[in-house]
């Protein structure tokens, strides 16, 4: 199968990457179904590159629907160990103005009923997410922001909300109460399914409004939205080819080993089917996890 190490999922207004070499389709059926479309696989600046439109092609999946694991799944299995999730998020704070672009820290979960981990039905694993995106990789991404001349804000947090409706305006103006940065629908359940396959994940969030909270704003509308979006999008493109080359080959942060004493459930008791679909994820540390048998 080809392989990629880094892949990019385009969010609302990127459905494609432009620039691209050596361009091929992949098709990948998992064991949790088809993710959101096919696999574009190519050369980004010297970099093997897997390019999954999130929504699909024409924007036909809504984010409460989302197969994210999928998504997760499918690229992890074309060796993908870092993921830039691109997004297009309303700001909860005046400073942060439509056009600019944000690199979140940390998570408020408020979507609800989403399939958010690869562990049920008969083994359990505990990930750390106190830090819920790669600060490597949120780095590099900051530093090819900076040098593309972007308007952007590095830290903050992000509420992942659920759709697809968009915020009432005093479920809007508690989210700013609370001193949440941006707000989106899609950043959960991928941030914790990319964890829990051990891959680094950071989002470049494109500011499209500031949200009903705001004194003056009646209302968020599609129209506003994909009106910035399109103002946004060329320099995200221009960001992400800088970015390539950054990347280091080794990974030392906490996303690269996330599993190593997460699985609590022992080996034997977890189902046969539930190893051969997590195979991909766990066969490395269920082979450590063999008992020894004294034999003496």
């Amino acid at each position: 199968m080809p392989e990629a190490k880094v892949g990019i999922i385009g969010g609302s207004g990127l459905y494609n990457m432009e620039g691209m070499t050596e361009v091929e389709e992949v098709k990948i059926t998992t064991p949790f179904g088809e993710p959101s479309d096919v696999i574009i696989l190519g050369n980004l600046e010297g970099v093997k590159v897997a390019f999954l439109p999130r929504h699909g092609k024409g924007h036909q999946i809504s984010p409460t629907a989302l197969p994210v694991k999928a998504n997760i799944y499918a690229l992890k299995s074309l060796g993908v160990e870092r993921i830039i999730s691109v997004s297009a998020v309303g700001s909860l704070k005046e400073e942060i103005k439509p056009l600019d672009l944000v690199i979140p820290d940390q998570l408020i979960d408020r979507t609800m009923g989403r399939d958010n981990t690869f562990f049920t039905n008969g083994i359990v694993a505990h990930i750390a997410f106190a830090e819920p995106f790669c600060p490597v990789l949120s780095q590099i991404l900051f530093e090819a922001a900076t040098e593309a001349g972007a308007n952007i804000h590095k830290g903050g947090t992000h509420l992942a909300m659920e759709g697809p409706q968009f915020s009432t305006k005093a479920e809007s103006q508690l989210y700013h109460s609370w001193g949440a940065h941006i707000i989106s629908m899609t950043a959960l359940p991928e941030a914790k399914l990319a964890r829990e396959a051990e891959i680094c994940y950071a989002v470049l969030a494109m500011v499209t409004d500031l949200d009903c909270w705001y004194p003056g704003y009646a209302s968020v509308t599609t129209e506003m939205i994909f009106s910035n979006l399109q103002k946004c999008v060329e320099i995200v493109r221009k960001i992400l080819k800088l970015m390539m080359p950054r990347i280091p080959e080794k990974r030392d942060c906490i996303c690269a080993t996330a599993l190593k004493d997460a699985i609590v459930t022992s080996p034997k008791y977890i189902p046969e089917k539930i190893k051969e679909n997590l195979d991909l994820l766990i066969g490395k540390y269920l082979m450590k996890q063999v008992p020894h048998i004294d034999k003496s």
